[in-house]
């Protein structure tokens, strides 16, 4: 048992230590002063993809496909959430963190979690490993509030058959209470839900966009993670414009690239994304009034090898006024076996990317 668990803290290092590796091979030293090329993220009304042609599908799927093997970001409209329900999340996000008694945070605190599920300070944690160890590093500002998916939140109910990454079936996540935030789990149901629903939806449209069957992951993703956050950005003390060759002050959250498939990402008003392009170059996300940005992640990076790209991206807040986002990250069942369908959807994307 105690090699076991050697062995599997062995293998976590080692992920860690090639994820850091890949995160350094990519991020800037700040040196570069200008893109070579342009950086795009386009944005797709993906409102022909709810059709019942499958030839309008496909077409919404084939600008996917662009985006992912190009920026690894895009817009989207037509989603069909409505605008009150994304500001309904937006409005619950500043009630958390600007209204809750800081004794209230303290007892969600994220060290009491097995999970990392619930209130998360700022300078907590880094999501760069490295910012811990380099004095030269700004801290960051992001203040959040996490939680994943639990089958009371999944409109179809879910299958019953949730687990954890360490395979217990619990629901890890922690909430505040009715009394202290009255109307924030039902705000929080509402959104998680119809961004599941999504989410699904997305799926089947990555899956088209790699020349698989549209039901290629329908089963993968009866019972996913869905990690979820409540970010908050506050306004800049300083507020400085994006320059390669000025270090910033404040950082809210450090250069990263998500773990799971995808990101659909929520924001307020307030910029602050800022996305590392493939010149090594700092790029500010455009906004798209009533958009989501997705985001290819790792794990659909790896699954496609390497033609989908996960993008380098950290998030500033260069303003005199509060950012707040909600980014969801979307994966397949936590206890899915995934080796032979890698090894069939990349053949099946490479038979098609010939003809």
């Amino acid at each position: 048992m105690a090699a076991a668990i050697v062995e599997r803290s062995a293998t976590r290092d080692e992920a860690r230590q090639a994820a850091q590796a890949y995160l350094n091979s990519r991020i800037t030293n700040g040196t570069t002063t200008g893109a070579r090329k342009p950086f795009t993220v386009p944005e797709i009304n993906i409102a022909p993809s709810f059709s019942p042609s499958l030839s309008d599908r496909k077409a919404v799927a084939a600008q996917i496909r662009d985006a992912c093997t190009t920026s690894g970001f895009f817009h989207i409209t037509g989603h069909g959430i409505s605008e009150d329900t994304r500001q309904a999340i937006l409005t619950e996000a500043r009630r958390f963190f600007k209204t809750l008694p800081q004794e209230r945070k303290e007892a969600l605190h994220v060290k009491h979690s097995n999970y990392f599920r619930g209130w998360e300070p700022a300078e907590y944690t880094y999501v760069n490993p490295d910012d811990w160890n380099a004095e030269q590093q700004a801290p960051e500002t992001k203040e959040g509030f996490n939680w994943g998916y639990e089958e009371g939140l999944d409109p179809s109910g879910g299958d019953g058959l949730y687990r954890e990454l360490d395979g217990e079936k619990v629901n890890g996540n922690v909430w505040p209470s009715e009394s202290d935030l009255p109307g924030f789990y039902g705000v929080v149901k509402e959104y998680y839900g119809q961004v599941l629903s999504l989410a699904r939806h997305l799926f089947r449209l990555f899956a088209l966009s790699l020349g698989l069957p549209e039901d290629e992951f329908d089963e993968m993703i009866t019972h996913p993670g869905g990690i979820a956050r409540l970010l908050y950005y506050p306004a800049s003390n300083d507020p400085q414009p994006l320059d390669p060759n000025h270090k910033d002050k404040e950082i809210g959250l450090g250069a990263h690239s998500d773990y799971e498939c995808f990101t659909i990402l929520l924001c307020s008003s307030a910029p602050g994304l800022e996305i590392l392009s493939p010149d090594n170059v700092w790029v500010p996300a455009p906004a798209v009034q009533g958009s989501f940005i997705i985001n290819v992640a790792d794990f659909l990076m790896r699954w496609t090898n390497g033609v989908y790209k996960s993008t380098v991206h950290r998030v500033v807040n260069r303003t005199r006024e509060d950012r707040y986002s909600i980014p969801f990250f979307f994966s397949i069942n936590y206890d899915q076996m995934v080796e032979w369908t890698i090894r069939r959807s990349i053949l099946r994307y490479e038979l098609v990317s010939m003809y």
